[in-house]
């Protein structure tokens, strides 16, 4: 069974739910976007791992936390051409989270790469500084940021109400993009992982909302009949 919401589902963004989600879309992403890579290049998965510490009543909890990301190469050199990250919550709210996320861009800035960002969390301040101005409202965001042009921002965007766009991926600079369909991975994604037999939508979402996006949600799980 399918998600109930047109684009990203909102009930995956919560720590119930992220870890499984993330490490399967991450998967899903690896897989649509083999056929799409020419004999040039290959891609791998590849992992960060860091010590998150949050304060509890009196206590401060310690976790230990591994997060998945792609890697386009070279086949001749091994040479870094393209980050794929998919930011977490926990990149978003925790400090130990943004500086690992950080750590994992300064790399491949370093080996001057191109990289793509799938943001599809609603929680905590956003992982790129740039200005909204002059751009439509959105929820969730792919921004491509290009070896060749490192300060400027290709931004694909999406909604609540809306299902998640397609995008370009860069490769080498004398090769063509590769395109990804968003919306089919996450389907993909969401499938595999048999998440409508694990979320209750009856219920509001656990993570913090504002009180329009809730009435949203509300008001089309009941289209759905779901509610």
């Amino acid at each position: 069974m399918p998600s109930p919401f047109p684009g990203m589902d909102p009930y995956l963004d919560d720590e119930a739910h992220w870890p499984q989600f993330q490490h399967q879309l991450v998967a899903s992403l690896y897989q649509i976007l083999l056929p799409g890579l020419v004999d040039r290049y290959r891609a791998r998965i590849n992992q960060r791992s860091f010590v998150t510490e949050e304060p509890l009543f009196t206590s401060i909890i310690r976790q230990e936390r591994q997060e998945e990301y792609i890697e386009l190469r070279q086949r001749t050199d091994g040479r870094l051409v393209t980050l794929i990250d998919v930011p977490s919550p926990t990149n978003k709210k925790l400090p130990q989270g943004r500086t690992a996320y950080f750590e994992t861009r300064r790399m491949a800035r370093s080996q001057n790469a191109s990289i793509v960002e799938i943001d599809l969390s609603l929680q905590g301040a956003p992982l790129l500084d740039y200005s909204r101005e002059g751009l439509p409202e959105w929820d969730f965001a792919v921004t491509v940021t290009r070896c060749t042009q490192p300060e400027r921002f290709e931004i694909y965007t999406s909604t609540l109400a809306k299902r998640l766009p397609r995008f370009k991926v860069p490769l080498s600079p004398d090769d063509r993009d590769t395109i990804l369909d968003l919306q089919g991975t996450f389907a993909r994604a969401y499938d595999q992982s048999n998440f409508a037999d694990k979320i209750d939508y009856r219920q509001d979402p656990a993570t913090k909302m504002s009180d329009t996006q809730l009435a949203w949600i509300a008001d089309w799980l009941k289209q759905m009949r779901l509610r």
